[in-house]
């Protein structure tokens, strides 16, 4: 299959990485050209803009950082709108509002160019072994059509909806990882001020009932103080504030993610923007004046 793919960042270099793999004949483009030239020694072809990366392709994967990234990608000059041609697809793979997923759906309907919203789960690790989770929203028949080409990326792929739905399911998913962190590290500062080893209380907890994806992930990267990003704070921001206005928009309460939000927000003010989001353990570490390690 002919693909283009715009954006190669944390996530979305190893997701065209992946496709390149299969055998799939891959255009790339991204603003920075040591990743294109990662790519290329793979096998992918370079383009110049988002014009080229389009151009004869039967799938346009974009994965950049938020609705507005996405939006320029899309329809600013030179860019992917301006290479597609009609019976052509984009799938969004990037997180974003659900509103916006709706916006950007109906303005390539115009072209008669069609549009699915993929946003992933799973982090840098699942994405370099093509294990994410995918959630995708929009027209089912197009979903049946590509499932394929998405699972070479994901573990899973699951249809939701209609477009903006794959978005909401991610946002979803954002709110829980983000509370979930937020819980693994408050636990974990009373195990930690009680004077316990937090490796042992993580063996005797996390296959229990208290056990998920989340403290499997978090809590070693935690205890050996590795905030190398999987996920950065700045990302889960994003995701949190879209969640909100999204969450404002239909007339929802959503005290608890206001106030990991805040978390959050004190962490990135600390110096941990770019730090993995485990990091919000930094924020009850200062307030408490401890420090959860082996």
């Amino acid at each position: 299959m002919k693909i283009g793919f715009v954006g190669l960042g944390i996530m979305g270099k190893p997701m065209a990485k992946n496709l390149v793999k299969a055998g799939h004949d891959v255009t790339v483009f991204d603003f920075k050209q040591d990743s294109i030239d990662e790519l290329v020694a793979l096998g992918a072809k370079a383009a110049k803009d988002g014009k080229e990366t389009a151009a004869g392709k039967e799938v346009v994967f974009t994965m950049v950082p938020n609705s507005p990234n996405v939006e320029a990608a899309l329809f600013n000059e030179g860019g992917i709108a301006e290479g597609l041609t009609a019976g052509e697809t984009v799938i969004d793979m990037s997180s974003i509002n659900p509103l916006a997923s709706q916006d950007f759906a109906k303005r390539l309907a115009e072209k008669q160019v069609n549009f699915l919203d993929a946003p992933v789960s799973g982090g840098e690790p699942k994405a370099i072994d093509g294990t994410i989770a995918i959630m995708v929203g929009g027209d089912k028949a197009l979903f049946d059509k590509f499932k394929d080409v998405l699972g070479i990326m994901g573990g899973s792929v699951t249809y939701v909806g209609k477009v903006g739905a794959g978005n909401t399911t991610k946002l979803t998913n954002q709110i829980i990882v983000a509370l979930n962190i937020a819980a693994v590290s408050e636990g974990f500062s009373l195990a930690e001020k009680a004077g316990l080893d937090p490796e042992l209380v993580f063996d005797a907890i996390h296959t229990g009932l208290a056990g998920s994806t989340v403290m499997d992930a978090k809590v070693p990267m935690i205890i050996n103080r590795n905030f190398e990003p999987g996920f950065r704070v700045n990302l889960h921001i994003k995701d949190l504030q879209n969640a909100l206005d999204t969450s404002h928009q239909l007339n929802l309460a959503l005290p608890l993610t206001s106030e990991v939000m805040e978390i959050l927000q004190s962490v990135k003010l600390n110096g941990d923007g770019d730090s993995d989001h485990s990091a919000i353990a930094k924020f009850y570490e200062k307030i408490n004046n401890i420090e959860i390690k082996k």
